[in-house]
């Protein structure tokens, strides 16, 4: 049985000015998970993907504090604290050694320290260890442990401090055996109505439900048996927060998101169609789309609608140019209310989740390349033509295809585009996005 792997989250918790998002930058490089293609979201860089040595992690910033009062601060970071707390396996509590150690500091690391989450204490701005060593030191008085000496800017001890923070990432070998379920994380804005929907699949089905034991986030994982197949659902559904700010609260929601669609095989987005599609649902949507995975757009409340018979073209269009990056993504509307069309839900699921760990072989992927490319001629720029040498599919979850070419430059996004629907067109692929490698290879090599 293959094992499942999911990327340990690590949370950056800490005050104004200590270098949060220097230390993001200094981690993340160039390579910023935030997709620069996904048109029409203009997304806060909340999370990144980071690789350092054989490990990969997704590392999140709990929020930017306002400097206003030192009321504010502290309420403030207990609000990150939180956020870390919940979403994160590992906390990065970052301090400056130039403010040294602050009241705020000791009340939020009291805090941590109670999580029993692994807590890895960072102190920035050391840009020369000989000198502030000392100043180091003072740090100890936190109690969460040894403080580990960085300069963001400068990049000076980040390999230690990665070597602490991985340390802590459960070993591969201990995760989970993969039970070959199912996994869909149910998510959308809040009142969207995804803990009905959970309850209304419980509840229509007489399920065995058990709260997995176990699993390292509080999003809760629910099992539900449907025409005798087990599926598990992560419920994003845990912001009963009473929060004054709504900055806070969106960033609360992605990141919980984020934890949750990296734990998915099938993500089942959940629109208001009272509300209709909005700029967070595109936000949302935009996070499974990043990461990979088969989409349901489920739009909720479709009983509670004036309908026409144009009623659901024109809803179905609105949602599509909203989520215009993501057209695999299939759609069903439905009731939790009422259970309308729910059962047709598990059928979606087993479609999308087949189509997400498809395989087509190399010798038909061939063909149908060659027949597009007879159909629709490669660009060319300079007298120069685009040549497609060759193309396999190199991974599932979601397919992913490498595709040989004389020039790189010369393979627009718009062909990379065509080719993806000729291989649509043949094996439909619905419900999950596909990735394309391109790789050069020179005339010669041929």
């Amino acid at each position: 049985m293959a094992k499942r792997k999911t990327k340990p989250i690590v949370a950056v918790v800490g005050r104004p000015n200590v270098g949060k998002s220097t230390l993001f930058n200094a981690l993340a490089g160039e390579n910023i998970s935030i997709v620069k293609d996904t048109p029409g979201i203009t997304r806060d860089r909340i999370y990144a993907d980071i690789t350092w040595l054989d490990k990969t992690f997704t590392m999140i910033d709990t929020g930017g504090i306002e400097p206003d009062s030192k009321d504010i601060i502290l309420s403030q970071m207990r609000a990150q604290a939180e956020i870390a707390m919940e979403t994160a396996d590992v906390i990065i509590f970052l301090v400056d050694v130039k403010q040294g150690l602050v009241d705020a500091d000791s009340k939020v690391a009291d805090m941590l320290r109670r999580s029993h989450k692994p807590v890895v204490l960072v102190v920035n701005k050391v840009d020369s260890f000989e000198k502030y060593m000392a100043d180091v030191y003072e740090f100890y008085n936190l109690g969460i442990g040894d403080p580990h000496p960085i300069s963001a800017v400068n990049r000076l001890g980040l390999g230690d401090m990665l070597e602490e923070v991985v340390s802590y990432f459960p070993d591969e070998c201990s995760e989970e055996e993969e039970d070959d379920r199912t996994r869909v994380a149910i998510v959308g804005k809040p009142n969207v109505g995804k803990s009905s929907l959970i309850n209304k699949l419980l509840g229509e089905n007489r399920l065995i439900v058990s709260d997995i034991a176990g699993t390292t986030r509080d999003a809760v994982d629910t099992e539900i048996t449907y025409n005798g197949k087990e599926y598990v659902f992560i419920d994003t559904a845990g912001l009963r927060r009473k929060n004054k700010i709504k900055e806070d609260l969106e960033r609360f929601m992605i990141v919980r998101t984020v934890g949750a669609v990296e734990r998915a095989d099938v993500v089942v987005m959940m629109i208001d169609a009272v509300e209709g599609v909005t700029e967070q649902d595109a936000k949302i949507a935009g996070i499974a789309h990043d990461r990979g995975k088969a989409v349901i757009i489920v739009v909720n409340k479709w009983d509670a609608v004036e309908k026409d018979d144009k009623t659901i073209y024109r809803f179905t269009e609105k949602v599509r140019d909203t989520l215009a990056y993501m057209p695999y993504a299939e759609m069903l509307f439905v009731s939790a209310k009422t259970g309308q069309r729910l059962p047709k839900l598990f059928e979606t699921i087993d479609m999308v989740s087949e189509n997400h760990a498809m395989r087509v072989s190399t010798g038909v992927l061939n063909e149908i390349m060659a027949e597009a490319v007879a159909m629709q001629q490669p660009p060319s720029d300079k007298g120069k033509r685009l040549r497609l040498y060759y193309i396999t599919q190199v991974s599932v979850k979601p397919p992913t295809f490498v595709i040989f070419v004389n020039d790189k430059e010369l393979m627009h996004f718009s062909y990379t585009r065509y080719i993806e629907n000729q291989i649509r067109e043949t094996f439909g692929f619905k419900g999950t996005p596909l990735r394309f490698i391109i790789r050069e290879r020179k005339e010669k090599e041929q």
